[in-house]
Formats: C-alpha cells, structure tokens, sequence
C-alpha cells in the first residue's frame, strides 16, 4: 500500500498520476453492436501500435472473429507480435498503409502511439508535451489495394480502422478499389490541425461521403487535459 502511495506522489510531482484502468461501456456496448449488426467477420486494424484496440475488441467488444492489424514501428510491432501469438484468430503485418509500396521514414514520438510520417504541429506538442519526437525510423509502406485480395475474400463482411496520426486521407487513397468491398471503416479524426497536412473532420467526412458511406456514430478520443478542449474524435461510417 506504501509503494503505491510513494509512486503515486512522486508521479504527480511530475504531472502525473495512475489509477485502476476502466473501460468506457458505452463506446465498447456501441462498437459491440455494430460489429453484430453488420456481421462483421475481418477486422483491419491500421496503425495498430501495441494492440491496444484489438484487445479493446476482444476484451470489451466481445469480437472473437478475424482481426489483421498493421504496425510499421519496430518497437510497437515487437510488442503487438508478441500479444497476437497467443489468439489464434489475429495476424499482424509490420508494415504501414498509404498511398505507395515503398520506403519511407517515420517521427517516432516519445509515447509511441503518436508516431507519424507527418511532422506533429504545436497544438498537438501543447495537449500532449511527452509525445514530442525522439527520432525517425525507415518503414515499408504498402497500398491496401496491392494486398487486399490475398487478406480477404469476396465473402467477408469487412471493417477497416484507420488510426495513422494524420495520415489517414492517404490510407483511403491507396485503398480506392479496397473501398468498394469495406463495408464500415472507423478513422480518426482531427477537431483541429494536430500534424502538418493532415485533412480535418470536415474534409473527411465529406470524402467518406463522397466514396458512399454515411456517418454512423462518433466516439470521443484524444483531448486536452488542462482545457477540456476534445482534439480528436473517431468517426464510424458505413455503406448501406
């Protein structure tokens, strides 16, 4: 009881602090549903980092079916390849999505899940200081349409999430054919500009309408803790 206490003060004199970890049921009873409803048996994971939301699906979700997650930072990958060993049902590829098949170099952020081949603006350094970069890192980079026939099959009722750090818009460019057969994609989606180029709320929303799927559901995701401001959102859409 002591230690806890005596790492609990010391964290706070850094800014910090820990608590028992909690899930958010509402988010996990609306993915939980969805997820039924649409019959959704492939799960594209993309920017998967550790696994942190293919253990939120199996966890509180309750999804047991097929889950392929993608992860381009080698330490990340380490971690998520050593999660996924022990389910059956959930294959990782280290590599990242966009809009080639090539090489490209990567900003590795001090709390790894904001890592990004786009440069990271001041808002975003301002909300979260310990997500500053550390360095960079050479990745493969692949299209979905160059992959996605051998991951599924005309029969799969897919659902693709695009967590990329800004980089979302050009995950959806090298996946134009890949489109017509998703059936759901969940993205997130930045309130205000957190990485040089990245395309906002609006601008996305208007692009997933374009490509012919409808905005489901809105799950709130990343904000500043001084101000209550919410940075970012995950948007759900659908073809019906």
């Amino acid at each position: 009881m002591n230690l806890k206490y005596n790492l609990k003060k010391l964290l706070r004199k850094f800014g910090y602090d820990i608590s028992r970890y909690k899930s958010d049921p509402h988010k996990a009873s609306r993915v939980q549903k969805l997820l039924r409803s649409y019959k959704i048996d492939i799960v594209l994971d993309i920017g998967a980092n550790t696994g942190q939301f293919a253990e939120f699906l199996r966890k509180d979700a309750e999804y047991s079916k097929k889950i392929m997650s993608f992860e381009p930072l080698s330490s990340a990958f380490s971690l998520l390849k050593e999660k996924a060993e022990r389910d059956l049902n959930w294959v990782v590829f280290n590599t990242a999505l966009g809009d080639m098949n090539g090489t490209s170099q990567i900003n590795i952020a001090g709390n790894s899940q904001s890592s990004s081949l786009l440069e990271m603006l001041p808002t975003h350094l301002k909300s979260a200081p310990q997500s500053s970069y550390r360095g960079k890192e050479t990745i493969e980079v692949k299209k979905l349409d160059s992959i996605f026939d051998d991951l599924c099959s005309a029969n799969n009722t897919v659902y693709m999430k695009i967590d990329t750090q800004g980089f979302e818009n050009k995950v959806l460019e090298g996946a134009e054919n890949a489109l017509q057969r998703i059936h759901s994609v969940q993205m997130e989606m930045s309130l205000v500009p957190l990485y040089q180029g990245e395309l906002l709320f609006e601008e996305l929303y208007s692009l997933m309408k374009e490509k012919g799927y409808s905005l489901v559901t809105i799950l709130p995701g990343f904000s500043d803790k001084k101000t209550g401001q919410l940075l970012q959102v995950d948007g759900i859409f659908h073809r019906f």
